[in-house]
C-alpha cells in the first residue's frame, strides 16, 4: 500500500476513534447528570391508584422534590440504597398538609403517597366518620356530591373541604358513614414518625391500618420527597404503544397543575 494511502487510513481510523471516544463521553455525563438529578433533586412518579382523589387521579405524572425533606438511604430513586445509615442528612420534618412520597414501612422498598396529617406529639383519630387531631375535629365543609365509579361501582361521594390547624385547606373525598376506618383508636404520633393518609377518606390504607396490614406509622428515614406538580395526565389505558391512546385519553386539563 502507498505511502499517503497508510496515512489516510490511519488519519481516519483515528478520526473514527475520537468520534466514539466523544460519544462515549457524552453519553457517560449524561448518565451522570440524570443520576444526579434523580439522586438529589426531581424524581417522576406515576399515580397507580384513587387513594388521592379528588386530587390526584390514577394517572397522573408527578415530580417529586428530593431536598425538601433531606436523604436518607431510602431516597435515592435506584434499586440500591445509600450509604446514609440511619436518619436523614439535612433532614427537615415535612409541614402538615404536604402530599408526600414515602417507602412503605413493611418492606422499605414499596413508594406510596399520602397526605401528612399527624406530626411527632399528635394525637390522631377519626369519630363518626370525623378526623380529629389533638382533640380537636379538624374544620370541614361540604363543596359537592359527585359520582364516582371504582370497583363497587357507581357510588355518590362528597366533596369537602379541610382546613389543618396550620390553615391547610385541601378538598377530600369521602363516601359517607360506615367505612372500615371511619371510628378509629386514638393515635399518639411518636418522636420521628408521621400519620399520613390519603385525600380519598374511604379508599385509601394509610396509616389508620396497622403496618401489618397497611402502612401504619412513616418513619422519617422513609420520606422520599414531596408532590410538587402535575406534569402529565392520562386516562386509564393510554398505552406507550398505542400512540392513537394518547391523544384519545389524555387530560390536557391536569398538565402543570402544581399541588397544594
Amino acid at each position: 500500500m502507498p505511502k499517503a494511502a497508510r496515512v489516510k487510513d490511519e488519519t481516519e481510523e483515528r478520526s473514527a476513534a475520537s468520534e466514539t471516544v466523544e460519544i462515549v463521553k457524552t453519553v457517560v455525563f449524561a448518565l451522570l447528570i440524570a443520576f444526579v438529578l434523580r439522586v438529589l433533586l426531581f424524581q417522576p412518579f406515576t399515580i397507580p391508584s384513587a387513594s388521592m382523589e379528588p386530587n390526584l387521579y390514577q394517572g397522573d405524572y408527578i415530580v417529586v422534590s428530593k431536598w425538601s425533606y433531606g436523604y436518607s438511604k431510602y431516597s435515592s430513586g435506584l434499586p440500591i440504597n445509600l450509604p446514609l445509615g440511619e436518619g436523614r442528612v439535612f433532614g427537615r420534618d415535612p409541614n402538615r398538609g404536604d402530599i408526600v412520597v414515602f417507602k412503605l414501612p413493611r418492606d422499605n422498598k414499596t413508594d406510596y403517597i399520602k397526605r401528612v396529617i399527624g406530626l411527632p406529639g399528635d394525637t390522631v383519630q377519626m369519630i363518626a366518620n370525623k378526623l380529629y387531631i389533638n382533640g380537636q375535629p379538624v374544620q370541614d365543609a361540604v363543596v359537592r356530591s359527585t359520582e364516582v365509579v371504582d370497583a363497587f361501582g357507581p357510588r355518590t361521594a362528597v366533596i369537602s373541604r379541610e382546613t389543618l390547624p396550620n390553615g391547610k385547606t385541601f378538598t377530600t373525598q369521602d363516601f359517607g358513614p360506615g367505612g372500615d376506618v371511619d371510628d378509629t383508636p386514638l393515635y399518639t404520633v411518636p418522636e420521628g414518625h408521621f400519620f399520613m393518609m390519603g385525600d380519598n377518606r374511604d379508599n385509601s390504607v394509610d396509616s389508620r391500618y396497622s403496618r401489618e396490614s397497611g402502612v401504619g406509622l412513616v418513619p422519617a428515614q422513609n420520606l422520599v420527597g414531596k408532590a410538587q406538580i402535575i406534569m402529565f395526565s392520562w386516562e386509564p389505558g393510554a398505552s406507550l404503544f398505542n400512540p392513537v391512546s394518547w391523544f384519545t385519553n389524555i387530560r390536557l386539563s391536569r398538565f402543570f397543575r402544581p399541588l397544594h
